[in-house]
């Protein structure tokens, strides 16, 4: 303990303040690494660090011998703190350093159902990545898929059941995930559920221990939209024939797949492409539920709206999942991307996903995180793991970095020889034209001499052709006269 501006300062105030400097010199004046604070909640130095998400101090501690199974009064663990305030970096260290993330408090909750409960996606997966058992239970048999359920927390219940979370499991009372969130009102999370469920009958008509279905209990407490969401859904699965005949011609025509007709009635103006029926659906509902994809294709084609949601809530795509018709999902799906649903949905739901700014200086962090490395031979393998979280960079990333520049040196030096020859030929296309021209002008010469030879020619000729019959011989040579004028060729 020091004083500060004439107040005491603990190992505590070092690590909610995130100064590691002052942590390690309080840490070598005597101060425990383990010692519990005098608050209510008695926390030690790391459940404060993964508390405040100070990534450094975490490591920092860990390094220096902290206990991470040291439990507070209520039995939560470091780990049970970082998954309930969502700081998957910390989670991440402790999983790098060993420490155990499977540790239950008093109620046998663990950090998957801290993190699931409080909508921390991101820390969940860090979780279920340390190897964290999805369908771990607590002492009410609620595993973290009710837990999720229960909260409304959609991007959670998308994540467990991408990891194999089953989703028809019950607890003490006989409730499943579904009565969970029907009971609190999260419609969203009971459509996913209703969606993903193999058996939609199952999901929706499953009691529990009092005998009460999932509507039963959205009326007991009165979730109307939930209500009329599952009446929607009885209606049509116990009514199909109804539902087609009372539907209006391009909808029945979209329900039984005659793209022909559908094309007739839309082409023709006849109906609109995005009428709506009694219960709010259209074409495009009709075909997603029975899975016809060359009528949905046709419709994306024309501008169809896929956004509209009928009186159930749903869109084309909601429906199809509801029936299983997973290549329309996979259709109507934005940029046709499963791959990153869970993550996408996750950030894009109404749940906060905290995650706290480490404000520590990265170039002295690596400093002593590096030297920690080489003064704890022993830990090598965890200290390279927190190095390489700290920033730093390791002899395998100093070879990829080479390789990198060698292949933009290789790069460049390709770059340059095409330029090179791109000027040579430039030149050489520059001289071809001048000796196309040079070949030009000099046939044109050429032509022209060929022309005056054949006058001179013809010229020649005239004049042999029309020598006169008389003439005069002198001795200085012969005169001829023609046309009154006198021409004298002397004759050698």
């Amino acid at each position: 303990m020091a004083a500060v501006n004439g107040r005491q300062r603990t190992i505590h105030n070092a690590i909610k303040s995130g100064n590691i400097v002052e942590l390690e010199a309080m840490v070598r004046d005597g101060a425990s690494v383990n010692e519990l604070d005098s608050t209510k909640h008695h926390f030690t130095p790391l459940h404060w660090a993964c508390y405040h998400g100070t990534l450094e101090c975490v490591h920092w501690l860990l390094w220096a011998g902290a206990d991470p199974s040291v439990v507070s009064p209520r039995g939560w663990t470091p780990a049970h703190v970082a998954a309930i305030r969502g700081n998957d970096a910390c989670i991440q260290a402790l999983a790098n350093n060993g420490v155990s993330l499977c540790a239950r408090d008093h109620r046998d909750i663990t950090p998957s159902h801290m993190a699931a409960a409080h909508g921390n996606s991101f820390t969940l997966h860090s979780l279920l990545r340390a190897g964290v058992e999805v369908n771990v239970v607590d002492k009410q048999g609620w595993t973290p898929l009710h837990y999720a359920a229960f909260h409304g927390r959609l991007g959670c219940l998308q994540l467990l059941m991408r990891w194999g979370a089953i989703i028809d499991e019950v607890e003490k009372a006989g409730n499943t995930a579904a009565h969970l969130a029907a009971m609190e009102g999260h419609l969203s999370c009971l459509k996913f559920l209703v969606a993903e469920s193999v058996d939609v009958w199952k999901c929706l008509g499953a009691r529990n221990n009092n005998g009460e279905t999932v509507g039963m209990l959205a009326e007991h407490f009165y979730k109307q939209d939930i209500v009329e969401y599952i009446s929607n859904i009885e209606w049509e699965r116990t009514h199909p024939d109804e539902a087609q005949n009372m539907s209006f011609p391009a909808h029945v025509a979209a329900y039984t797949g005659d793209l022909e007709h559908l094309q007739m009635l839309i082409d023709n103006q006849i109906v609109n492409i995005n009428e709506r029926d009694d219960k709010g659906s259209t074409p495009a509902h009709k075909a997603a539920g029975q899975g016809h994809m060359d009528i949905l294709h046709w419709l994306l084609e024309m501008g169809a709206d896929m956004t509209i949601v009928n009186k159930a809530g749903e869109t084309p795509r909601d429906v199809a999942r509801r029936f299983a018709r997973l290549a329309v999902v996979h259709l109507l799906t934005p940029g046709n991307d499963d791959v990153g649903d869970a993550i996408i949905d996750a950030a894009s739901s109404t749940e906060a996903v905290p995650e706290s700014k480490l404000r520590v200086d990265d170039k002295d962090a690596r400093g002593r995180a590096k030297k920690k490395m080489e003064e704890l031979e022993r830990l090598l393998e965890i200290a390279v793991k927190n190095y390489i979280q700290l920033g730093g960079v390791i002899k395998a990333d100093q070879k990829k970095q080479h390789e990198e520049r060698e292949f933009r040196r290789n790069v460049a030096n390709l770059e340059a020889q095409l330029e090179f020859e791109r000027n040579r030929r430039e030149k050489l296309e520059a001289k071809l034209d001048q000796y196309k021209q040079d070949v030009a002008y000099l046939t044109d010469q050429l032509d022209n001499l060929t022309d005056v030879k054949d006058v001179c020619e013809a010229t020649k000729s005239r004049i042999v052709k029309k020598r006169p019959a008389t003439s005069c011989r002198r001795d200085e040579g012969v005169f001829v006269r023609r046309n009154q004028h006198r021409t004298q060729f002397k004759i050698h």
